[in-house]
């Protein structure tokens, strides 16, 4: 079980969640194949592409 954290303020609110999840989600999250929560992989991708410096 990974341990929970605090939110940082680049994480995706469950309203955004709950938009974009669909279109990410092609197995279960219980399927076995996951070491982390897509939510949190989503959330780390997103923080990368703003802490990007302009044109990186």
């Amino acid at each position: 079980m990974i341990p929970s954290r605090n939110p940082y303020p680049t994480d995706v609110s469950d309203e955004e969640w709950a938009f974009v999840a669909p279109y990410l989600i092609l197995l279960s999250e219980d399927a076995g194949q996951r070491t982390y929560s897509l939510r949190e992989v989503f959330n780390s991708l997103r923080w990368i592409v703003r802490a990007a410096p302009p044109g990186a």
